[in-house]
């Protein structure tokens, strides 16, 4: 049996980070992917938002990982010349009970330390964006678009560079936690037996169940598994708006927001459906429920305008309608079971919070 000392699961923007941190800190990392190649799952297949950390709950992983994720996040672009935008975004309001809950979403951002949100009038909001229609807005300025593909695809370089190694087409069938490490076994084509001092569970949608195959770990320290699909539909021709366009909240979700792509094309989503499996068509009518959400704020949204994009699943580990979805990351200080750390219901801001999760996860080891 090949001894490692870390294997990283999962080569998403969330393993890969913690891959990379692992290896500036000199350890030996082997990263195993069930995919063809990197980043092709949740990592891929979102808004590519740099998120500000607006909403999360005061104290949650979320709101702290974010709010340090964006700002190590846009260093770690800015200094390496890769392709993001500060292009900021409006939480608009579009009748009056909308409008008295601006001043409360700004008071949850600054409790996250996220403080240069900007009240503004309706006309304020139209002078910055004409085609818009709303009774006020937050501005957020420290929110942006990034290229999530070349940002892995960094992350990925800079582990190599210090040691790393990523092996694709390598599902991991199982494990088990001993004495001398974890020992687990992988498919592929080249199955392989592995012991390593550290293993990552860093398996997104596949997280619960790789847990539930490494035997010796605790059942009752793994939470249910709930997968949410979202689907996005993008804009034919050219759309008038410079920022990201994001209603006031509604219950389980952001509601039906306009993002950009580094390219200035609109999309819009995601939407919300709960799926037991994953499947990433786009049925085109859902973007029926569209029309009538984006004319809130932009009323001269053409009919027939919407074509499906491309959709992502969400980990969740709470089921519908519950509240208290929050980053679940546990090592033997939270289990006991020595050698293993756990990342569960890693979802969007995981893409702007994964250079802080892996500094996280690089301490706790």
């Amino acid at each position: 049996m090949d001894e490692v000392d870390c294997i990283v699961v999962g080569a998403g923007v969330v393993g890969l980070a913690i891959a990379r941190a692992l290896a500036l800190a000199g350890r030996e990392v082997v990263i195993l992917e069930k995919a063809e190649s990197f980043g092709t799952e949740t990592s891929a297949r979102n808004s590519e938002v740099i998120h500000a950390g607006i909403y999360y709950p005061q104290g949650s992983l979320m709101a702290r990982f974010c709010v340090a994720g964006r700002k190590a996040l846009y260093a770690y672009l800015g200094e390496r010349g890769l392709p993001h935008k500060r292009c900021g975004k409006l939480i608009v309001a579009t009748d009056a009970d909308e409008l008295e809950r601006l001043a409360g979403i700004r008071t949850r951002a600054a409790a996250n330390g996220v403080v240069d949100m900007e009240l503004l009038s309706a006309a304020e909001a139209q002078t910055l964006e004409p085609a818009l229609h709303c009774t006020g807005a937050l501005l957020s300025p420290s929110t942006g678009i990034i290229d999530s593909h070349a940002f892995m695809l960094s992350l990925l370089g800079e582990a190599e560079a210090h040691g790393a190694m990523l092996a694709c087409n390598t599902p991991v069938l199982g494990g088990r936690v001993t004495a001398s490490g974890v020992e687990i076994e992988t498919g592929g084509a080249e199955p392989m037996k592995l012991r390593c001092k550290l293993f990552i569970n860093a398996a997104g949608l596949g997280a619960q169940a790789l847990a539930r195959r490494l035997e010796g770990f605790l059942a009752e320290r793994i939470p249910g598994a709930w997968w949410a699909k979202g689907n996005y539909f993008t804009l034919a021709g050219r759309q008038p708006f410079a920022r990201l366009i994001y209603p006031v909240p509604v219950p389980g979700g952001l509601g039906t927001h306009l993002t950009l792509d580094l390219a200035g094309q609109a999309r819009f989503g995601p939407d919300v459906e709960w799926v037991e499996e994953i499947d990433y068509q786009v049925d085109p009518r859902r973007g029926d429920s569209f029309y009538a959400a984006i004319r809130r704020y932009w009323p001269d949204l053409p009919d027939g305008a919407l074509q499906p994009a491309y959709s992502g699943v969400r980990p969740k580990i709470v089921p519908p309608g519950a509240p208290g979805q929050d980053f679940m990351i546990e090592g033997p200080r939270d289990h006991g079971v020595a050698g293993v750390v756990n990342l569960f219901g890693i979802e969007s801001p995981g893409l702007t919070s994964s250079l802080a999760i892996a500094e996280h996860v690089a301490g706790m080891v």
